[in-house]
């Protein structure tokens, strides 16, 4: 008697969400029930004008060295592409036999663009594609005027953004990442040629150090310090009066429903009014900024 036959492999595509915690996409492809194969695609040309500059760029060299880490720490590997997105899947796919794509969604015109015409061409050939939110607090669409029409004044989008249920809680990562067998083949991160000739990131590596584990340090360097004082020192250049976290959430290392519950959950602690106020204008300000 056959053994029952294993499920095909599933592509997790990252982009702007280069973390383990809270990615819904992840979660649908461990879900699938077959193996998993990350791949991250340099395709800067798709882009339009959000391509990535030089200091995204070394940003988004270091985030994923550090991804390819953590990702071998639990049995995986971060496959990496260059080339056109729907091509460099498509081979991937002949490559491994998967059967379903999933990934984050992106909200970049063009980037939205581009992933509809992918979507559309995966799923003509016969494989399960899903795009989901991780990226925002609320999608663009869930906030319109009664009429079903974006917001053109601030003070009645904001009250609506106000009035919507708190976000949902993060996910927590997979406990387990199935590898395929064998793996596909992959360049290597300095092919991606993303550091620049002359080293000029002195300044950034003293500020800050990218990837997923580095945020969740910072966030929570931010909580039991500089939110006491973030309503009246957030202007101020002398000090560290802010929470450090924008190059961290913008490609995705920490998600903002983890810095919203995080700082929700610090505003409950008895006893604390300056972190209460602080908290309760950087939960406003992030709202405000990754709605």
């Amino acid at each position: 008697m056959s053994s029952p036959r294993a499920p095909a492999p599933a592509i997790l595509w990252f982009r702007h969400d280069l973390r383990l915690h809270d990615n819904p996409a992840l979660r649908a492809a461990v879900g699938h029930g077959g193996s998993v194969i990350p791949v991250f695609i340099w395709a800067p040309e798709e882009e339009g004008d959000w391509a990535p500059g030089e200091a995204s760029q070394w940003w988004l060299h270091q985030s994923l060295a550090h991804l390819s880490e953590v990702l071998q720490s639990q049995g995986s590997r971060l496959i990496l592409r260059r080339g056109g997105s729907l091509n460099a899947l498509q081979a991937l796919v002949r490559d491994t036999g998967a059967q379903a794509v999933f990934w984050n969604r992106r909200y970049e015109p063009v980037i939205r663009q581009r992933d509809d015409t992918i979507q559309a061409a995966l799923r003509a050939e016969g494989l399960t594609v899903e795009r989901f939110h991780a990226g925002l607090l609320f999608e663009p669409c869930d906030i319109s005027t009664k009429t079903g029409k974006p917001y053109q004044v601030f003070t009645p989008f904001w009250k609506a953004c106000l009035a919507e249920p708190e976000p949902s809680e993060p996910l927590p990562p997979p406990r387990h990442l199935p590898a395929p067998a064998p793996w596909p083949a992959s360049q290597t991160l300095d092919e991606f040629d993303l550091l620049p000739a002359v080293d000029w990131a002195s300044g950034i590596r003293a500020a800050w150090q990218p990837g997923c584990q580095p945020a969740a340090e910072q966030l929570h360097c931010f909580l039991d310090q500089a939110v006491d004082g973030y309503e009246q020192d957030r202007d101020r250049p002398d000090i560290v009066g802010s929470s450090r976290l924008s190059p961290h959430l913008h490609v995705g290392e920490i998600s903002p429903r983890q810095v919203w519950h995080a700082v929700r959950d610090a505003a409950l602690v008895p006893g604390r009014i300056g972190r209460a106020q602080g908290a309760e204008a950087y939960g406003s300000l992030r709202r405000f900024l990754r709605i």
